[in-house]
């Protein structure tokens, strides 16, 4: 695996591998891996010869009072991961790499009406600083396939009109949620939580799992059922955020006549937000 810092660096090396007629992957991480971002890779190596993976923990998407300062920074172990992976390339620049004058200076992208709901009532900014580094990533990597995971489910969703939107010529790919035996969702954000709150957190998809459940059944009050599952993850300890009943797609209030639905939910256990969904 080589491992290179700078835009030209990478241009340079997507470019051979496109002139040897090559379909080349891409995987936008943050770092501080976990197994869900290895299976990312994996999926990636199984879609084109090439892989690329960046690693960039992107100033834009934090707000003022969020964790960009603490956030994990790993690089080293996660080099190493990756090389086990089988990566080709790794892909590591630094802020002012990826933006070289102040933020506010920077051509910022926003993907309307899907940013300002659920995860984007509370995090304002933080879509449209994924939206701007991702679509930097595409046009930097120009990459056949890109991959994310299913766990932010209205990330992948606003990246699908992104690609759509400014008409990238990308496959964007949803890789399943990859969780542990208890069935939390794997996230890099897990590392904040206590013993005693790692005990609670399995409590998240287990409400997920409950309201699905009762929508197969045939519950017809999709406010009510929100509502109860919000209830049941404050008395089991955390303070949650939302709980939704969305259309897949493109995360409007569902009608009766839609039966491609998602459950999202955000809640916050001590330090950690954690986010997850069901599809039903």
């Amino acid at each position: 695996m080589r491992t290179v810092h700078s835009i030209a660096e990478l241009r340079t090396q997507v470019a051979a591998w496109r002139r040897a007629g090559e379909r080349v992957a891409l995987v936008p991480t943050m770092g501080n891996l976990h197994r869900g971002h290895l299976h990312l890779v994996e999926r990636a190596r199984e879609r084109a010869p090439r892989t690329v993976a960046s690693i960039f923990v992107n100033p834009a998407q934090f707000g003022p009072n969020e964790d960009y300062a603490g956030y994990p920074r790993t690089l080293d172990d996660d080099a190493r991961q990756l090389a086990a992976a089988g990566l080709d390339l790794l892909f590591a620049p630094s802020v002012a790499e990826m933006y070289p004058r102040p933020l506010e200076q920077m051509t910022q992208v926003t993907v309307p009406e899907l940013s300002g709901i659920l995860c984007g009532a509370s995090r304002p900014i933080h879509f449209r600083g994924v939206a701007t580094v991702v679509g930097k990533l595409f046009n930097m990597a120009q990459p056949d396939v890109a991959l994310f995971g299913e766990k932010d489910w209205q990330q992948l969703v606003i990246i699908r009109r992104l690609a759509a939107d400014l008409d990238f010529p990308i496959e964007i790919v949803g890789v399943p949620t990859v969780r542990e035996a208890d069935g939390l969702a794997l996230s890099s954000r897990n590392g904040y939580l206590t013993t005693e709150e790692r005990a609670i957190a399995p409590a998240l998809y287990a409400t997920l799992v409950a309201s699905a459940e009762r929508l197969r059944a045939g519950e017809p009050d999709y406010a009510r059922l929100a509502t109860e599952a919000k209830a049941r993850l404050a008395a089991a300890g955390f303070r949650p955020d939302y709980v939704e009943i969305r259309r897949a797609h493109d995360l409007q209030i569902p009608t009766a006549a839609d039966t491609d639905l998602r459950i999202l939910a955000a809640a916050w256990l001590g330090r950690a937000r954690l986010i997850d969904n069901l599809a039903v």
